[in-house]
């Protein structure tokens, strides 16, 4: 993990790390940098379809619900009206939509993201403190299959860095 002291100066070494050939990078910093999710090469995330059929079906299950019940459990004629009469279903559904797309959209990011997390590696570095304050890192993982300690650890240094740490277990 190398530790730099300027954002500018992480979106760089995420570049030339991604030229390198490294792909399993990771990186953090006290404050979000838009340009730097392109350069660790981020992937476009499952989030958003989560999301659609997570409302989907949320809709789909309160009309069924009111179908049913309006129509199969309990018919009751009122006025001479339809007993399926789908504009008084409009406010259920969409609630019904709304409700379940949230509960998707929390329950999916917190099963993309891996958490809870209450333990990574990187906090055993003493300095990744910094993180949350005024330092922005750079990890390259040792699952990435272009790591060997040695290589990478002189590769970083190249980056310019204020320090390098080995991250471990």
């Amino acid at each position: 993990m190398a530790e730099f002291e300027t954002a500018t100066q992480l979106v760089a070494a995420a570049n030339k790390t991604r030229e390198a050939g490294y792909v399993d990078v990771d990186a953090y910093s006290p404050i979000p940098i838009e340009e730097l999710h392109h350069a660790i090469g981020f992937k476009a995330t499952k989030l958003p379809l989560m999301v659609l059929i997570g409302g989907l079906l949320g809709g789909t299950g309160g009309f069924s619900l009111e179908y049913w019940v309006s129509a199969v459990a309990y018919p009751l004629n009122v006025g001479g009206k339809p007993l399926v009469s789908w504009p008084m279903f409009i406010p259920v559904t969409f609630e019904c939509t709304i409700l379940v797309a949230a509960l998707s959209a929390v329950l999916g990011m917190l099963a993309l993201n891996g958490l809870p997390m209450p333990y990574h590696p990187v906090f055993n570095v003493p300095r990744f403190a910094l993180a949350s304050r005024n330092r922005f890192f750079l990890c390259i993982e040792a699952r990435d299959s272009k790591f060997e300690l040695e290589k990478t650890l002189r590769f970083l240094k190249t980056l310019g860095p204020l320090e390098v740490s080995t991250v471990a277990r």
